[in-house]
This record gives structure tokens, sequence and C-alpha cells, in this order.
């Protein structure tokens, strides 16, 4: 029976969930998924069966426009991927999730969650409130993609997410910030000899 702490963890940031629901009404509808660097996990014109927390690892989310993929979400541990439209519609997803890591999901399919939400209207309102939270800081992002310059995008990621820089292949995060790919890499020379600046007048 999958039991993770780090999901219990996570579902507690939303309501409290004891120890005993989580064993006895979520645990048994969860599935541990476990997958290799560059493997797809949601194939584009495939309806998206899972929600995925991710356990460990990191993964994209991406469609195709003619030869070149636009990421639309890199996530790593702790938080949710799945291909949202195509989950709650059950039509065929646009776009594909890959990993960049290996990495490991726990996961619940669409049918296990209706079981879900129809045993207890507490967890049904979990659920409302993660979707809810998730579709928010969409639209924040898509607002910080209009509102804000390149430059900016740049700044505010490196400043939220600097471990990021290091995991992810740059051209996935120059597609994800919309900046293009010499741009970014402009970017990051500056923003590198700005830490080499502070770190020698640190000393």
């Amino acid at each position: 029976m999958p039991s993770r702490k780090s999901f219990l963890d996570f579902l507690n940031k939303f309501i409290p969930v004891s120890k005993e629901e989580y064993n006895t009404l979520i645990a048994p509808c969860l599935v541990i998924r476990s997958f290799d660097k560059k493997e797809i996990v949601t194939r584009a014109g495939e309806v998206e069966n899972y929600i995925n927390y991710i356990e460990k690892g990191l993964l994209r989310k991406y469609y195709k426009k003619g030869n070149e993929e636009i990421n639309t979400q890199i996530s790593y541990e702790g938080h949710i991927i799945h291909c949202q439209e195509s989950f709650h519609s059950r039509t065929p997803s646009e776009y594909s999730v890959e990993t960049i890591e290996p990495s490991v999901l726990t996961s619940i399919s669409y049918d296990s969650l209706e079981t879900l939400y129809a045993t207890s209207h507490k967890l049904e309102h979990l659920g409302r409130l993660i979707t809810t939270t998730t579709m928010v800081l969409k639209d924040r992002w898509q607002s910080q993609m209009v509102k804000l310059s390149p430059r900016e995008r740049f700044i505010n990621f490196v400043n939220k997410h600097p471990e990021l820089m290091q995991r992810v292949p740059q051209k996935y995060l120059a597609s994800f910030l919309n900046i293009k790919p010499e741009t970014f890499s402009r970017f990051k020379h500056l923003v590198r000899e700005h830490s080499k600046t502070l770190f020698i007048h640190s000393n």
C-alpha cells in the first residue's frame, strides 16, 4: 500500500488530514510510478489518466509547434504535474509530460479520484482546493509572462528557483521563460559575473 509522508504533508497544506484518513481512504487509491530520464509520462493525443505528485525528480510539460517544443511547466519534488484540461474533460491532451531526471511519482487515476470524492465530502473539498490552487498558479504565471520583460522573467525565476538553473537544460528553461536562447545565455552570463563580483567584494 503506497504511503508517502511527503504527500501527506502536501495534503495537510490545504486541510488537516489524519494518518488514519490517509491510510484508510487515500493510500489505497494511490500508485507509485517510477520513470527513467527522458521518459514520456503522458503523450500528446492520449487522455491524461493521472494526477501526479512528484516524490523525486524533475519533469516538464510541453506542446509541439512545428518542430519546436514549447515548455509550459517545469516541476520538481513536492509539486503536482499533469495535463489538467485533458484529465478533467476526458479529452485527448495537447501536451506531453516528460521526465528531465529519473523520477518517482505518487499518482491517482481519474476513476480512483472520483471514487474517493464519492466516499468523502472532506476529500472532495480537498481535491477542489488543490485544483483551484493549481489554476491560480497557472494564471499567475501566464500573467507574469505578459507583464514582465524577458530580463525580469529571468531574474524572477533565478531568485525563486536558483537550484533549477543547474538541474534543467538551458534550452528547456529558455523555452519555459519564453526567452530566445541567445538572450538567455547573455542573461546567465551577466548573473554569473554579478555573483563573482559579490564574492570578491565579500572577501
